[in-house]
Protein backbone atom coordinates (compact mmCIF):
# COMPACT_ATOMS: atom_id res chain seq x y z
CA UNK A 1 0.00 0.00 0.00
CA UNK A 2 1.19 3.52 -0.79
CA UNK A 3 0.22 6.81 0.83
CA UNK A 4 -1.92 7.61 -2.21
CA UNK A 5 -3.73 4.29 -1.89
CA UNK A 6 -4.12 4.91 1.84
CA UNK A 7 -5.61 8.33 1.09
CA UNK A 8 -8.26 6.70 -1.14
CA UNK A 9 -9.09 4.00 1.42
CA UNK A 10 -9.49 6.53 4.22
CA UNK A 11 -11.53 8.94 2.10
CA UNK A 12 -14.04 6.16 1.40
CA UNK A 13 -14.51 5.48 5.12
CA UNK A 14 -16.90 8.11 6.49
CA UNK A 15 -16.21 6.93 10.06
CA UNK A 16 -12.71 8.46 10.03
CA UNK A 17 -12.77 12.20 10.81
CA UNK A 18 -10.30 14.13 8.65
CA UNK A 19 -8.95 16.09 11.61
CA UNK A 20 -7.72 13.00 13.48
CA UNK A 21 -4.93 12.14 11.02
CA UNK A 22 -2.36 13.61 8.65
CA UNK A 23 -0.93 11.83 5.63
CA UNK A 24 1.44 14.75 5.09
CA UNK A 25 3.31 14.59 8.39
CA UNK A 26 3.76 17.77 10.35
CA UNK A 27 2.66 18.40 13.90
CA UNK A 28 -1.11 18.88 13.89
CA UNK A 29 -2.68 18.84 17.33
CA UNK A 30 -3.95 15.45 18.47
CA UNK A 31 -3.58 13.61 15.17
CA UNK A 32 -2.09 10.34 13.97
CA UNK A 33 0.54 11.06 11.30
CA UNK A 34 2.66 9.47 8.60
CA UNK A 35 5.64 11.26 7.07
CA UNK A 36 8.50 10.55 4.69
CA UNK A 37 11.66 12.15 6.08
CA UNK A 38 15.31 11.58 5.20
CA UNK A 39 14.56 8.41 3.25
CA UNK A 40 12.58 6.78 6.07
CA UNK A 41 8.90 6.61 6.91
CA UNK A 42 7.68 7.80 10.30
CA UNK A 43 4.36 6.99 11.94
CA UNK A 44 3.55 8.86 15.15
CA UNK A 45 0.93 10.61 17.22
CA UNK A 46 1.24 14.38 17.25
CA UNK A 47 0.12 16.27 20.32
CA UNK A 48 1.03 19.78 21.46
CA UNK A 49 3.74 20.09 18.84
CA UNK A 50 5.52 16.86 19.78
CA UNK A 51 5.79 13.40 18.27
CA UNK A 52 4.93 10.50 20.53
CA UNK A 53 4.95 6.74 19.94
CA UNK A 54 7.27 7.30 16.98
CA UNK A 55 7.90 4.26 14.82
CA UNK A 56 10.15 4.29 11.75
CA UNK A 57 10.03 2.10 8.65
CA UNK A 58 12.24 1.53 5.64
CA UNK A 59 9.35 0.70 3.34
CA UNK A 60 6.33 2.85 2.52
CA UNK A 61 4.02 -0.17 2.40
CA UNK A 62 4.94 -1.25 5.95
CA UNK A 63 4.44 2.27 7.28
CA UNK A 64 1.06 2.62 5.55
CA UNK A 65 -0.22 -0.73 6.77
CA UNK A 66 0.89 0.05 10.33
CA UNK A 67 -0.65 3.54 10.12
CA UNK A 68 -4.01 2.21 8.94
CA UNK A 69 -4.12 -0.56 11.56
CA UNK A 70 -3.27 1.88 14.37
CA UNK A 71 -5.76 4.47 13.10
CA UNK A 72 -8.53 1.86 13.13
CA UNK A 73 -7.58 0.76 16.65
CA UNK A 74 -7.39 4.36 17.86
CA UNK A 75 -10.90 5.00 16.53
CA UNK A 76 -12.11 1.53 17.56
CA UNK A 77 -13.23 0.68 14.03
CA UNK A 78 -12.00 -2.92 13.90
Amino acid sequence: MTVNELRVIISKNNKIPSDCYSLDGGLPNEAFCIAHLSGKWEVYYSERGKKSNLKTFEMESEACEYFYERLQKMLRLN
